[in-house]
């Protein structure tokens, strides 16, 4: 099967959404699928399902727990940087069909590492794996390398009435 790169990205709610529902539906076909995320760091009630199908499913957490605002630490860059790493040896290693970069944009966003480095894991990927790589902000670069591009567009969303993050729906 000829793999892809996807890019999901946009203000709206979903990018997430979009990429676990497609980690899900490739282990249904029993397809392997490895997800880094950048940013988050703990018990997420993602985390808790996909443990569900951790035969097919490894996810694996880069972030510090904190939101990077600003100039990222250097604690920020290198937990970054080993995310970045494991992503390349998880293609290298030729074991898995679906490789998701969580915020993978907005790791470059932020400066975790710059763009250069993810474009080159689009170039250098195998033809029969599919990449994900999800978050705002996305590099104009990534969007022209890309097969598939999703921008989120937020319309209307509660939380601009005062709504908290809620478990089970967005966290």
């Amino acid at each position: 099967m000829k793999g892809y790169v996807q890019v999901y990205t946009g203000n709206g709610k979903g990018k997430t959404t979009a990429s676990l529902g497609l980690a899900i539906r490739a282990a249904g076909a029993g397809l392997k699928v490895f997800i880094v995320q950048f940013l988050k760091m703990g018990d997420y009630s993602e985390i808790k399902a996909l443990a569900r199908f951790s035969d097919l499913i490894t996810v694996e957490q880069y972030g510090l727990g904190r939101f990077v605002k600003g100039k990222p630490s250097p604690e920020d860059i290198e937990a970054g940087q080993k995310g970045l790493e494991r992503v390349k040896s998880v293609i290298a290693a030729g074991e898995h069909d679906v490789v998701i970069m969580e915020e993978g944009n907005v790791a470059v966003m932020c400066g975790l590492f710059p763009i250069e480095e993810l474009l080159n894991i689009v170039d250098k990927k195998p033809d029969n794996v599919e990449l994900i790589i999800t978050g705002r902000g996305a590099a104009q670069s990534l969007i022209d390398k890309a097969d598939l591009v999703t921008e989120m567009k937020e319309i209307k969303h509660y939380y601009q009435k005062g709504v908290a993050a809620r478990v089970g729906i967005e966290k």
